[in-house]
């Protein structure tokens, strides 16, 4: 059984893809507002990978998301992957049919993909078995070409800028062998090596995944848990202890298209700024009368 719980100050939409050969879990495609949990039951055997939807609205009786996407148009993802960037929960767990190796289950959380929110990867009944993820907020710190904000600006229901609202991974953004390794002279282990994006990427993070050969650092075992202990995915796990991940998000809000951002100030941190400058001003005007 994994528990999908909700720590964010916002709502998520958590999207599942088993891989090809495991059985679909019962849903695939939900909403959770925060703070709510939902259980859900997974094959022992089964292999795939969990992700959160953010800032998601119906349009025209078609359900989208800004970021982590499955492209189905419905509230389901049924076999359709989160379009990048968004941080992955991976996992393959043991079954009596050989998935898994020596009855372990195998997990990860991935930013080969780019990330979204922060996740945490955490077995259930077994002592032994380590917690993983990204609790960080790697969007606050995104290099400005690699971060995706929503144009125009908006505000979430707390009126707070919402600014970046995901980091892609430098394949995402810039699409070349070296980061995405890939060709003869990046495709394996020995010629693909760490590059000053990913290394961001596991500052941030560095239990997580940051580029496609990051095994070492980045895969957990865990002995069969998948087959009675299970597993918690929390996003936004630092958010209940007082921490805040961005962006906030409305479920009710129509949100504009994406935008990536290459440079120059966010036109709503620029207006606020304004703001208090004037107020500022008028502060020190008044101690002078």
């Amino acid at each position: 059984m994994f528990t999908i719980t909700n720590s964010c100050s916002y709502p998520v939409w958590p999207g599942i893809l088993s891989n090809a050969g495991t059985p679909p879990p019962p849903t695939t495609g939900f909403a959770l507002s925060p703070g709510q949990s939902l259980p859900v039951p997974l094959a022992a055997g089964w292999s795939g990978r969990l992700w959160a939807r953010t800032l998601c609205a119906y349009n025209n009786s078609s359900f989208s998301c800004v970021t982590g996407d499955c492209g189905t148009g419905t509230l389901e993802c049924s076999g359709h992957g989160a379009a990048p960037p968004a941080t992955l929960a991976e996992f393959t767990l043991s079954s009596n049919t050989g998935a898994g190796a020596g009855g372990l289950d195998f997990y990860d959380v991935s930013l080969v993909d780019g990330y979204n929110v922060p996740v945490l990867v955490a077995p259930r009944g077994n002592a032994s078995c380590r917690a993983t993820g990204c609790p960080a907020d790697v969007n606050a710190a995104c290099p400005r070409e690699l971060s995706v904000s929503v144009a125009g600006g908006g505000v979430g229901p707390s009126g707070a800028a919402r600014g970046v609202v995901a980091c892609r991974s430098a394949c995402g953004a810039f699409g070349t062998a070296e980061y995405c390794c890939s060709g003869p002279d990046h495709g394996t282990p020995n010629t693909c090596a760490p590059t000053a994006y990913s290394k961001f990427f596991k500052a941030e993070c560095p239990e997580a995944y940051s580029y496609a050969y990051d095994d070492a650092s980045s895969t957990f075992t865990c002995a069969g848990n998948g087959n009675g202990g299970g597993y918690d995915v929390v996003f936004c796990p630092g958010e209940s202890s007082g921490g805040k991940a961005s962006p906030p998000a409305s479920a009710a809000a129509a949100y504009p298209p994406m935008a990536f951002s290459s440079g120059g100030a966010n036109p709503a941190t620029t207006t606020s700024h304004a703001v208090i400058a004037v107020l500022l001003l008028l502060f020190i005007i008044n101690l002078g009368l």
